[in-house]
């Protein structure tokens, strides 16, 4: 789950307990548990929807802002309808410990022959697999050269539709080479290694 840089330390502290999100569909459960960067896990205890207006000042401290107008101008909630009538979900979690569950060592930069042969045949097989064409290398230079750019505008950059661009980055993130921000996407370590070294 996405959260700004600087509330990772609040929610590892136990300071930052609830979120707001402007999803159109749940993108979190009840016990569900999710991987913060630079934090660690998080266990979601309630999901729900509420009108924007009724959000409180104590309910946008404990999300990490310093009052209702902050959090709802961040949310982009704040000139909808009177008072901010748009329905966001409700997410309050509690912290969980350290991430230690296996995945992509991201933020490893260290490469061996090894790794990156192996790195080079995944991305050759996903662009041999693509109707569009080869798109991994392009992807992570426009990624290394534009970090944090809307991924509607990365995706027109490369002549991508939207979608099909994020689903694509998806895999790139599945591999460690990329990491997701609030807005778009940055190179992981692995990934700048990675291209370094083709």
């Amino acid at each position: 789950m996405l959260f700004l840089r600087e509330h990772a330390q609040p929610i590892a502290d136990g300071r930052i307990t609830l979120t707001f999100r402007r999803w159109t569909r749940p993108q979190a459960k009840p016990g569900g548990r999710y991987r913060v960067w630079d934090a660690g896990l998080i266990e979601v205890t309630s999901v729900e929807t509420v009108a924007a207006s009724r959000i409180t000042d104590d309910e946008a401290r404990r999300a990490g802002f310093a009052d209702r107008e902050t959090l709802l101008g961040y949310l982009g909630a704040d000139g909808e309808g009177a008072g901010g009538e748009a329905e966001v979900y409700r997410v309050e979690f509690r912290f969980a410990g350290p991430d230690d569950r296996p995945g992509p060592p991201a933020h490893a930069a260290e490469l061996s022959d090894a790794d990156i042969e192996t790195l080079r045949g995944r991305l050759e097989r996903m662009d041999a697999r693509s109707g569009d064409g080869p798109w991994t290398l392009d992807t992570l230079r426009a990624i290394e050269a534009h970090p944090r750019r809307r991924a509607a505008d990365l995706a027109a950059q490369l002549g991508r539709e939207r979608l099909p661009f994020k689903a694509d980055v998806r895999k790139l993130k599945a591999l460690g080479l990329t990491l997701s921000r609030e807005v778009g996407y940055e190179l992981a370590p692995r990934g700048k290694a990675l291209l370094e070294k083709l």
